[in-house]
């Protein structure tokens, strides 16, 4: 059996998006999860920044066609609230000892956030593979990521914050990112107005972008 964060890293790769979702009313939750799967994203980093991200992410990870994670995880104590909501996957903004020993405990993925090269070398020292970089462009973008990957050549990225359609290409040209993050699909506003087939459409063009990027420079799935 193939352990649970290399399938779910696996899915992440594949898919290459990660929606990062904010919920303020989980009434909504079953109708984005829709939206989403509709559109070919089965995937979401509920972020715990809403009183309503709890029950959020309940409603996406009760789905069997969903890979449901945590976002904005900065306790340990909230690795344990996400790990009971049903969360697949844990991502925090920042690098926590904490959160990464405690999510590794329960045996869940776990994407710390890392914006130097010190963060990536706390996280080597942990025995991470797989980073999420933010905020990416305001730390530099592309160009921070290639920087980074020359004394970090086997860790993964994913860029999150200030990611978008108009430079993902950019990122994935980077042999080195395997997902990007990001939440023009998913808009606050457009959640908030129940908009979901503009959701489902937004996530359908991102899908889709993503796949032409990727057979355009001829590298499939990246690492």
């Amino acid at each position: 059996m193939i352990p649970a964060h290399e399938a779910a890293f696996a899915t992440l790769s594949r898919v290459g998006i990660v929606p990062v979702v904010v919920v303020d009313d989980p009434a909504r939750s079953s109708d984005l999860a829709d939206a989403l799967v509709a559109g070919g994203l089965p995937i979401a980093e509920i972020t715990f920044r809403t009183p309503g991200a709890e029950a959020a992410l309940r409603t996406f990870a009760d789905r069997p066609d969903m890979l449901a994670g945590a976002g904005t995880v900065l306790t340990a104590d909230q690795v344990d609230l996400a790990a009971e909501a049903g969360a697949r996957f844990i991502v925090s903004p920042g690098f926590s000892t904490a959160v990464v020993r405690r999510a590794q405990e329960l045996g869940l993925p776990v994407l710390p956030g890392v914006a130097s090269a010190s963060d990536l070398q706390a996280a080597v020292a942990e025995g991470i593979e797989r980073v999420k970089l933010f905020p990416a462009n305001r730390l530099g973008g592309p160009d921070m990521i290639a920087s980074l990957s020359e004394p970090f050549p086997e860790m993964g990225f994913l860029p999150s914050g200030g990611v978008g359609p108009g430079n993902a290409a950019a990122y994935l040209a980077q042999p080195s990112v395997f997902a990007l993050g990001g939440s023009w699909m998913v808009r606050r506003d457009l959640v908030a107005a129940g908009d979901m087939a503009a959701v489902a459409r937004l996530s359908a063009e991102a899908v889709a972008l993503v796949a032409s990027l990727r057979a355009g420079a001829g590298t499939g799935v990246s690492a």
